[in-house]
């Protein structure tokens, strides 16, 4: 599913945000990146999301080159990514339901298959009931479990989030950590970089240290 070989990634005027990177993540597989504040964690997502290009080495993700992919190709490899920024990227002026359908109107669903598509995301975060609310009516966990369901809507194949429960209270991180728990249990490949791996405690680690990957 994700092959990187000897990435790295440079920032002007020089700063390594990653380097050398080599490492693989199967179909299906769940892992944790881990490490500290400006180890690397939200380039790594970056890349695999071609939101970045690697400065050097390389980047497949289900067998694309994402080097040199095309822009016009982007918007359908996005399609099999859904990604949970940490700062969420909700719109504050649409409500719950509209927020999750954005996704599936951008990309030209038939209106009765994306609001089955938007309820069933909606009731597996457990939002079912507050589909009419305002985001700015639901509470912290509450949103994150809506930047969630927008993330999944389309039913993607690769998960990405990060930090997706910085700022929660501990049951409401447990809470959404078993969300992604669940979407690697029906075969979603999940990524997820974060602080807390004591909240995925059986699940594979990569570990970075000033943009290097540790033993």
């Amino acid at each position: 599913m994700i092959r990187f070989d000897r990435v790295g990634k440079r920032y002007p005027p020089g700063a390594d945000a990653l380097s050398d990177l080599s490492f693989e993540v199967a179909e299906g597989q769940m892992v944790v990146v881990s490490g500290h504040s400006g180890a690397g964690k939200s380039t790594l997502l970056k890349l695999i999301a071609a939101v970045e290009k690697p400065s050097s080495g390389t980047v497949l993700v289900g067998g694309l080159n994402l080097g040199g992919l095309a822009r016009s190709a982007l918007p359908y490899l996005r399609r099999r990514i859904g990604i949970v920024f940490q700062d969420q990227k909700l719109l504050f002026d649409r409500n719950v339901f509209d927020n999750v359908m954005l996704p599936l109107s951008i990309a030209g669903f038939p209106p009765r298959d994306a609001a089955q598509r938007v309820r069933a995301a909606l009731d597996k975060v457990g939002l079912a009931s507050r589909e009419k609310a305002l985001p700015i009516m639901l509470s912290g966990g509450e949103q994150q479990r809506l930047a969630i369901a927008r993330a999944v809507v389309n039913r993607p194949s690769l998960l990405l989030a990060d930090e997706p429960t910085a700022h929660l209270d501990r049951e409401t991180a447990m809470d959404v950590a078993r969300i992604f728990t669940e979407f690697h249990h029906v075969g979603v490949t999940v990524l997820i970089a974060t602080y807390a791996n004591e909240l995925f405690p059986a699940t594979r680690h990569l570990r970075l240290d000033h943009g290097k990957l540790l033993p």
